[in-house]
């Protein structure tokens, strides 16, 4: 789930930024819910920091009740999330050095009496492509079930013996797919990494290899012992990540 939490107290703006976004996903096949305020209060505070799924936040940097400055920092430091977007938004120019010299990795500092409609739509794309990055998913129908998996979650994919379709493990459970490995590995990104011929493993979900004794210990605590020999050396770069 994609979230949009926006703080602006102007309710004209904050109505327009709330269009604006509905424009824009309209080119996306992606669910998203937006949530708005008009003050750094209790109700913002406790969506910032609770609702779950990819959240961009949208900050005026002035209002009656708090900063958007001080909510940045509130978000990077007190809830220690460093993964979400935040664009700042404000008819104060003076403000942006402040804001960006203050190292919340903002996306953004946009101005609002200044084509802020096209800076806008041009920072959300950058979210995008950080949420396209971090949330792909994995879309097919397997006996008219049709199935919405995010790469992230995948632990591995493996080849059903005598059989035409694959089987992919997730942290949830598993789940069929037709197709060859190779076949399904072309719908995925460079994360999966096909350490033998039946089976391909999502290097983010490793927790350690131990090159001698040839053991994959993933997240979830399991362990694969099943590397090709040919493999083992890729494998090791891929988790010390120089591959």
């Amino acid at each position: 789930m994609l979230n949009f939490i926006i703080c602006e107290d102007e309710p004209e703006l904050l109505k327009e930024y709330k269009n604006q976004i509905d424009k824009f996903m309209m080119k996306y096949d992606i669910e998203y819910t937006c949530y708005t305020f008009d003050c750094y209060n209790a109700k913002w505070k406790k969506v910032a920091k609770e609702i779950k799924g990819f959240k961009i936040f949208l900050l005026d940097i002035r209002t009656e009740k708090g900063s958007g400055i001080d909510a940045a920092r509130m978000i990077r430091e007190e809830f220690d999330d460093w993964v979400s977007m935040i664009i700042m938004i404000s008819g104060y120019a003076e403000y942006k050095y402040e804001a960006l010299g203050k190292r919340l990795m903002l996306v953004d500092f946009i101005n609002k009496l200044d084509h802020s409609e096209q800076k806008l739509q041009d920072a959300l794309l950058i979210c995008m492509k950080h949420y396209d990055n971090k949330y792909k998913c994995l879309r097919y129908t397997y006996k008219n079930v049709a199935y919405n998996i995010e790469f992230r979650s995948i632990i591995k994919i493996e080849k059903e013996m005598d059989s035409k379709r694959c089987l992919i493990t997730t942290e949830e459970g598993e789940y069929p797919i037709q197709g060859t490995l190779n076949e399904i590995l072309k719908k995925l990104d460079k994360r999966f990494f096909k350490c033998n011929r039946a089976v391909a493993i999502n290097i983010e979900q490793v927790q350690s290899y131990n090159f001698t004794k040839n053991v994959i210990k993933f997240k979830n605590g399991e362990e694969f012992k099943e590397t090709s020999r040919s493999k083992k050396r890729e494998m090791f770069n891929h988790v010390r990540g120089v591959c």
